[in-house]
């Protein structure tokens, strides 16, 4: 393999959330908070970075940048950026957009939390799909707007979920919806929309005069031989669809804090010229443009031995815990398993799996509603890690 993605990185004391952050995100504690297993010994399988080193393309466009020795006020300049990632999605997605609608943010969520406030008033209200990222719910509450939920349906109970369209639109028609948040591809149920749900999804929203804010940062991460469809580019006339992507989750970069918006909004557009901070990081800037510029191939390695890590993971569930749902996701590197069969709603999983297995994870109760007795397994790390992590999970839910 030209990347080694077996390779066991050590992240602890560089203050990654991962490693040394855990206690304070998951059980909101302290580091006085003890377990039966030392730090190092647990497998961690919750947040979603990945256990994979960055690309050797974004490290040295990074350290060229070092070279240069002054590292001042930053923002961009001229129409480089610009290329480099509108020839990203132009190759990914056959997508193009202007160059005036490009902006960039020190990240999705932050953009989440300042375009729902130049969006909607304090009487008004945002709309998205459960079970939910539950920043998209903090961005309501931040900005002091009320949330209304649309359940996603699993018809079949083979873990495959589906839009409740007849659920949605009565929602969208309330006339204080004013903005839909968007999961595409989703998070957590790994649904990579087709066409026909996306354009279903759109119209009802502007039949009722609601505004998309489109979170596509997972975009870059489908399973080989899919294609993801950027909801903006179904409607390259309307400017009612706001877009956020990123090479975070794509190249492993959330640290840099660097992620492109797409607005064409012009009164969204005037409001976030004049809040905004445009100021980037100088490291981020030079690294998210090389990973556009140079990654592709380190992109599509990853694909495949995440496609694997899903395929080891299918079959392990199957043999070990097979009253357990788990479908492979079309998208993202996160498994969302319902082991309702194993557990009582009222178990707190992520302490359960961390008392007992010495496995950190996220819980349904991260991700709003509709995601009781579920679980959401990050599998971008090393197949040896990951299989140590599917043992310990199956041992205590059979045990």
């Amino acid at each position: 393999m030209k990347y080694n993605f077996d390779e066991i990185i050590d992240r602890r004391n560089t203050n990654c959330m991962n490693t040394d952050g855990f206690r304070q995100y998951i059980f909101h504690a302290d580091q006085d908070m003890k377990f039966p297993f030392a730090d190092e010994e647990f497998i961690r399988m919750w947040i979603a970075d990945m256990e994979f080193a960055t690309p050797d393309c974004i490290i040295q466009a990074m350290k060229e940048r070092l070279d240069r020795r002054i590292f001042g006020y930053t923002r961009i300049f001229g129409d480089d950026y610009y290329r480099a990632f509108s020839g990203w999605t132009k190759k990914l997605y056959d997508w193009e957009f202007p160059k005036e609608n490009l902006y960039t943010s020190h990240g999705v969520i932050p953009a989440l939390y300042e375009l729902t406030g130049y969006i909607c008033g304090p009487e008004d209200k945002v709309l998205m799909m459960t079970p939910s990222y539950a920043y998209f719910k903090y961005a309501a509450e931040h900005n002091h707007v009320a949330y209304v939920c649309s359940d996603l349906v699993n018809p079949r109970g083979d873990g495959y979920y589906e839009i409740d369209f007849d659920d949605f639109r009565r929602k969208a028609q309330d006339p204080s919806v004013k903005l839909f948040i968007f999961c595409n591809p989703h998070n957590p149920t790994g649904r990579l929309w087709s066409e026909e749900e996306l354009r279903k999804t759109a119209e009802i929203c502007f039949e009722n005069g609601v505004m998309i804010l489109s979170d596509e940062i997972h975009c870059d991460l489908i399973r080989t031989g899919r294609k993801h469809i950027p909801l903006a580019k179904l409607y390259p006339e309307s400017d009612q669809i706001i877009t956020c992507m990123a090479p975070s989750k794509t190249f492993n970069t959330a640290g840099l804090q660097f992620s492109n918006i797409i607005i064409p909004n012009e009164n969204v557009r005037s409001q976030w010229l004049r809040y905004h901070n445009f100021d980037e990081n100088p490291l981020s800037l030079a690294g998210a443009q090389a990973a556009y510029e140079k990654g592709y191939d380190w992109m599509t390695a990853l694909r495949e031995y995440l496609d694997e890590n899903f395929r080891f993971t299918k079959a392990y569930l199957e043999e070990h815990l097979p009253e357990a749902v788990f479908r492979i996701p079309e998208a993202t590197y996160l498994g969302w398993v319902d082991v309702g069969a194993y557990v009582d709603k009222e178990v707190n999983l992520p302490l359960l799996f961390a008392e007992k297995a010495g496995v950190l994870l996220e819980g349904g109760n991260m991700f709003v509603q509709n995601s009781d007795t579920y679980i959401r397994l990050n599998v971008a790390c090393p197949r040896a890690v990951l299989a140590e992590g599917l043992r310990r999970i199956c041992r205590v839910l059979t045990e």
